[in-house]
């Protein structure tokens, strides 16, 4: 199965208004950008935003919260070594599709295993 969508890097007005907190993602932010591009900067609550858009129309956005830099000061995280994600969206589908896009097998009860990717 393959999960279209495009990003803010893509499409300059992804309309996230109306999204709220559905889910999580726990994976590097290397991965993430891997799989996303580039974040948008974050704001006060945030140090790195992702907004997505499916080819289905659905809309979701990753994010960290109230845990770096920009809210915690020198006690932050570096953004670089955040691994716990907000996923934010309409449907809670968009949080099963980040998921499995950076890797992670549902295992029922919003429980997640990392995949191993065989190289070849």
């Amino acid at each position: 199965m393959k999960i279209k969508f495009t990003t803010h890097n893509e499409e300059a007005q992804i309309d996230v208004c109306g999204t709220h907190l559905i889910g999580g993602v726990i994976c590097s932010y290397d991965k993430l950008v891997e799989v996303f591009g580039e974040p948008l900067e974050g704001d006060y609550k945030t140090d790195a935003e992702w907004y997505l858009k499916f080819s289905d129309g659905e809309i979701a956005t990753i994010y960290n919260w109230k845990n770096g830099k920009n809210y915690c000061g020198d006690d932050g995280i570096d953004v670089e070594e955040i691994t716990t994600w907000h996923i934010g969206g309409i449907k809670q589908v968009v949080d099963t599709k980040i998921n499995l896009l950076v890797g992670n097998i549902p295992l029922g009860d919003k429980k997640w295993i990392q995949a191993q990717v065989a190289e070849g």
